[in-house]
């Protein structure tokens, strides 16, 4: 293992270097600072590693490293502008948390977090070879049927299983739109939503810029606890839970048989919707269970699913399936929001779920899932650090930390330390339970960076303990 003594010891000399040049001056090169430093390449690179995730240096692949600007001094506003207070003064649109989401993290920063797979995972040779194919169909840039091709939502209605029909189904672009047009469809702006506690942070972000107040429902790792949903609808008078009953992002549960049935009964008797996010059915490393919507006679659940991750970030497809006067609504505020999703994506998203080549990416996937999964999980026990859930599925694994830790500075000074963890404050829609992590498998390099992350945030837990 590389003497970390040397790594904060270049790392301390760089960043007197980086003081005393310009924004945009070039550092010398990592040959010149090994010869000069008598380092090796590993110590330079995590030394690199360092400065850029503190926002000091930023490397340029074929160029070189350079001198990042500094930020600029906070001006006051521009008086020309600050009419706009008033009219905006309703409600505020917070989308840090979708941007630290998509944002890459440094150069030289190992991913524990992220909702993506890493690129050695997607299937970019099949997804190029379907879109070529799409592109060349007659009509392949013509406007599509309004609320989708026909192939693919049948598709996505089998997907969803039960007897869930295309014609049930709405295609939209990407998971993220789905949820976002499933809430405003639903529910009118100051109107209470149910979630779990805790829960998609991407979900209280849509929520809350449609106006919704969401409510906490807990989380164990059984999933929901449909045993306290009953006295939220009563207590909130919401009309509308929104869960993620199969591999449940952050903590990984899958939500158990007889609260699946449960919280179909509570909302019946509630006279509610459930939304059911299935956004992980294709990242399955034990089998998935049956949809909620494959059990409901009632048109009481709107399904969500998508193909964006189990394929790459750009396939922005991915469907609600309603049955009943509530589809009627989803379509039209679809068609108000955006007409439809562009049909060359289309096209490409229905040749590559045809494919051959489909099937066999989908078991590549879980296979290389459940030994990331693994290496983390078996990393982090050697830490100390052991989930309360291990994953049958889905990208994340959920950690507890110790009572009075604060989980915000320790993601800080592990982003310092070269690893890029999710602080689990942001997950929660109220008070968080305790001190928890969101550690992901499914966005790193590979399993030995796994293995390398766990351990530096393990040397950061041990230093701030």
């Amino acid at each position: 293992m590389e003497d970390d003594s040397s790594i904060a010891t270049l790392a301390a000399e760089l960043r007197g270097t980086v003081a005393a040049l310009r924004a945009g001056d070039r550092l010398p090169s990592s040959r010149a600072l090994m010869a000069r430093h008598q380092v090796s390449p590993v110590t330079v690179s995590r030394a690199i590693g360092l400065l850029s995730a503190e926002g000091l240096i930023v490397t340029r692949p074929g160029s070189g490293t350079y001198v990042a600007e500094r930020a600029r001094p906070r001006v006051p506003v521009d008086l020309a502008y600050a009419w706009q207070a008033v009219p905006l003064a309703d409600r505020t649109v917070d989308a840090g948390g979708v941007v630290a989401m998509l944002s890459p993290p440094p150069d030289g920063v190992i991913a524990l977090s992220g909702g993506y797979l890493a690129p050695e995972l997607q299937p970019e040779r099949a997804l190029a070879t379907a879109a070529a194919r799409a592109v060349r169909r007659p009509g392949a840039w013509e406007r599509p049927p309004l609320y989708g091709l026909g192939g693919l939502r049948e598709w996505f209605a089998r997907t969803a299983g039960g007897d869930v029909t295309g014609a049930d189904v709405t295609i939209t672009g990407g998971g993220q739109a789905a949820v976002t047009l499933a809430l405003r469809a639903l529910l009118p702006p100051g109107a209470p939503l149910l979630v779990e506690s805790p829960t998609y942070p991407g979900a209280l972000d849509s929520a809350r810029a449609a106006g919704l107040r969401p409510v906490p429902v807990p989380v164990d790792d059984q999933g929901l606890r449909t045993d306290l949903l009953a006295d939220a609808f009563a207590a909130s008078g919401a009309r509308a839970v929104y869960c993620q009953p199969t591999f449940h992002n952050p903590t990984g549960a899958v939500l158990a048989p007889a609260r699946r049935e449960h919280v179909l009964d509570v909302a019946r008797a509630a006279g509610a919707f459930v939304i059911e996010d299935d956004f992980a059915r294709h990242l399955a490393i034990d089998p998935a269970p049956p949809s909620l919507i494959s059990a409901d006679r009632e048109g009481r659940v709107v399904h969500i699913s998508s193909l964006t991750k189990v394929t790459a970030p750009s396939v922005r497809v991915a469907a609600v399936a309603a049955r009943g006067p509530v589809a009627e609504r989803i379509r039209a505020t679809q068609l108000v929001d955006s007409f439809f999703v562009a049909r060359p994506l289309q096209e490409a998203a229905l040749e590559l779920v045809g494919s051959p080549a489909w099937p066999r990416h989908v078991r590549m996937v879980g296979e290389a899932l459940r030994r990331r999964r693994d290496t983390l999980v078996s990393a982090m026990a050697s830490h100390g650090l052991r989930p309360a859930v291990v994953p049958r599925g889905g990208l994340h694994v959920w950690a507890g930390l110790p009572a009075g830790t604060d989980d915000v500075a320790l993601a800080e000074a592990a982003l310092r330390a070269g690893v890029l963890v999710g602080a689990g404050r942001r997950y929660f829609p109220a008070e968080p339970a305790g001190p928890r992590l969101r550690l992901s498998y499914g966005s790193a390099a590979g399993e030995g960076e796994l293995a390398d992350g766990a351990a530096r945030l393990a040397r950061v837990l041990s230093a701030t303990g």
